[in-house]
């Protein structure tokens, strides 16, 4: 009996000849032919997505907002009515259990989006920290959760004419909506007839659309996507340019970059812990106020790791990989959490944990490559950045 997890899109993919992979348990498309030209198509044109593994958990009430003050990191009360910020769900030790992305969809509607294979850790979660919430008040919570993730699909669109392809799927009268929409933000409207809640956000570091679909309407939207694409170059595409393309934005992955090992600052997310602007206690707040000093680890001892996430660029032509050490004068300094040649820039980059004293832009270490040590030099982040 198998325990896989197929997306509502399943079939689509295998009409398409699509390599199959799993990834947090769901069986994914990797890619339809050439990972590099999926990944170049979305650099120069359109590439379409299928990301319904990830999952949806709404959170809705009075008390939506001010419960997710409490459950994340982020002040996520203060998000205005169809905007959407990154936040972090952290633990009470500070380590990262996801990084997920908060959509308000109404005054007291919440959506949230967390990675495929946490989404079943986040939704119990929410459930616990709902409990642990409603107790600190003394009184029932005016928050209502419900995890919609086996009955939502997400589509993606993204590069440089994601929004002409969109643009061929709305009304005229809504046109507008779709051409004035800012990035981090959403908006419920109809493509190819088909109801959505549309976001301009993405993991590519291009300009596109997330589509969030009910199941049962998502192989008739995908069909209408790739038909409205056809004039404009767009392409199916899988994980492994998915994977090229965050990396090259300097997108962090959990699991690679982020883990209950790491922390917000650790991992030079420390901007989206809201120690300051945010009052009362939320989940890792003690945790994380120590961390903030200068990147505490996770062992509960208030010891400090000292280390930071930083990009590296090779110098030579043979890229490091996940779990690669990095090296200083011949001395193990950290270690590659993502690394591979950059299709766009030429040249091999990653993202590794280094030393805090060997982390600045400008240093030069060493990548161990099975034994020989490749020169790599840190660099500011993104790798890559879309011309505006």
């Amino acid at each position: 009996m198998t325990t896989e997890k197929r997306t509502a899109l399943y079939a689509e993919h295998e009409a398409l000849g699509a390599s199959f992979t799993d990834f947090g348990g769901w069986q994914m498309p990797l890619k339809y032919g050439s990972e590099l030209a999926e990944h170049r198509a979305v650099r120069e044109a359109a590439g379409l997505f299928d990301l319904s593994h990830m999952g949806e958990v709404w959170a809705t009430g009075p008390d939506a907002g001010t419960f997710l003050d409490y459950a994340l990191v982020g002040k996520l009360s203060t998000i205005a009515v169809g905007k959407a910020k990154y936040s972090l769900i952290c633990a009470e030790d500070g380590g990262i259990i996801d990084d997920l992305i908060v959509y308000r969809v109404a005054e007291e509607g919440f959506l949230v989006v967390p990675n495929a294979g946490n989404a079943p850790t986040v939704a119990a979660e929410f459930e616990a920290r709902l409990a642990a919430f409603a107790a600190g008040r003394g009184a029932a919570a005016g928050v209502t959760l419900r995890d919609a993730s086996a009955e939502t699909s997400l589509i993606a669109v993204q590069g440089p004419n994601a929004e002409s392809i969109l643009l061929a799927l709305v009304p005229a009268e809504r046109a507008e909506a779709v051409t004035g929409l800012k990035y981090y933000a959403a908006i419920e409207l109809e493509a190819a007839g088909v109801p959505v809640l549309l976001a301009r956000t993405g993991y590519t570091g291009e300009d596109g659309f997330e589509l969030f679909v009910a199941n049962g309407r998502a192989a008739e939207l995908w069909a209408a996507v790739r038909a409205a694409g056809e004039g404009h170059s767009l392409v199916p595409c899988g994980l492994a340019s998915r994977d090229s393309l965050r990396l090259e934005a300097g997108m962090p992955l959990y699991g690679n970059e982020l883990s209950r090992d790491v922390t917000p600052f650790e991992a030079g997310l420390g901007g989206v812990v809201a120690l300051k602007s945010k009052e009362g206690e939320f989940v890792g707040r003690a945790a994380l106020q120590r961390a903030a000093r200068v990147g505490e680890s996770v062992d509960g001892a208030g010891t400090t790791s000292g280390r930071r996430l930083v990009g590296l660029r090779g110098l030579g032509r043979r890229a490091g990989r996940s779990h690669y050490p990095v090296l200083k004068d011949g001395q193990v300094i950290g270690e590659v959490t993502s690394g591979q040649p950059s299709p766009t820039l030429g040249y091999p980059i990653a993202l590794a944990y280094v030393a805090v004293e060997h982390s600045a832009v400008g240093t030069r270490l060493d990548v161990d490559l099975r034994g020989k040590a490749e020169p790599f030099e840190v660099v500011a982040l993104p790798f890559y950045k879309r011309a505006k």
